[in-house]
């Protein structure tokens, strides 16, 4: 059989430790591919998409600026990303000429969440602090908690997405009115790329609480109030091979085991 080929399309893409995470699913799994970062033009993702498909490859990732693109150029995508609130792909494959995409950040929240860090979502309160792709990227995915709150500095928008999703269970408020505690709180912005304090209260971290940053790779503003606070605090290195395995199932059609690709990433530095 000949090797098959995947990529990792962005811009920047030079930090993406994919072509990693899936060369050691592929060694577990006794696949034979090649995986490599592409670099795409702002303005030419789709020209790089085509490129890759007459060039043989079978998938590939997306990742920023390129997720929103990456749906409007799918001729099908799955009903979750059909029904996330961002129209939003980060999954290809490509096949007789078609496109079809998939989102697998959402399960890749969950499985870390509720798999790796056994922290149960059902029944909890849930805090998601942005209200940004990332945030409407996962929103749906946590629909089992026993309420979740959207907080964000526009109110106007954290309020947008809840109008979209079942209000018995989703709320909407700013940062600035944040005064009760939870179970489970998750930042989906991007405050951690600028070392930005958020305006968020300590009052926030329940006893026991998880607070989970979606950046990974750096021990984020948020993450040191948390730690502080005596919350059990993670980064998104989890949901980041968790969503690539998910990739890796779609492609593929077999799970790859997880947790030695975390550990292997933390041993190399790759990440903090």
């Amino acid at each position: 059989m000949s090797t098959e080929k995947y990529a990792v399309i962005g811009n920047p893409i030079a930090h993406s430790q994919s072509p990693l995470i899936h060369q050691a699913f592929a060694a577990q799994c006794n696949k034979d591919i090649s995986y490599e970062r592409i670099l795409a033009p702002i303005d030419a993702f789709e020209m790089t998409v085509r490129t890759l498909i007459d060039q043989g490859y079978q998938g590939a990732n997306v990742t920023v600026p390129f997720k929103f693109e990456a749906f409007a150029l799918c001729n099908e995508v799955s009903e979750r990303a059909q029904h996330a609130l961002a129209e939003a792909v980060n999954t290809l494959v490509f096949k007789n000429g078609n496109i079809f995409g998939d989102n697998t950040d959402g399960v890749g929240l969950l499985n870390d969440i509720e798999h790796n860090l056994k922290f149960r979502i059902s029944g909890k309160r849930v805090l998601v602090l942005g209200a940004g792709g990332a945030a409407q990227g996962v929103l749906q995915h946590l629909a089992c908690a026993a309420s979740v709150t959207v907080a964000n500095r526009s109110v106007d928008k954290a309020h947008a997405i809840v109008a979209k999703l079942d209000e018995t269970i989703f709320s909407a408020c700013q940062f600035a009115t944040l005064s009760d505690p939870y179970d489970i709180i998750i930042n989906a912005t991007s405050t951690g790329l600028t070392d930005t304090q958020l305006p968020i209260p300590d009052v926030i971290f329940s006893k026991d609480c998880l607070a989970y940053d979606m950046m990974y790779g750096r021990d984020t503003p948020f993450m040191k109030q948390a730690k502080v606070a005596g919350a059990h605090v993670h980064d998104g290195l989890g949901m980041l091979v968790e969503q690539a395995a998910e990739a890796f199932y779609i492609w593929h059609h077999v799970r790859p085991n997880t947790p030695p690709v975390m550990t292997m990433l933390r041993a190399l530095k790759k990440v903090a």
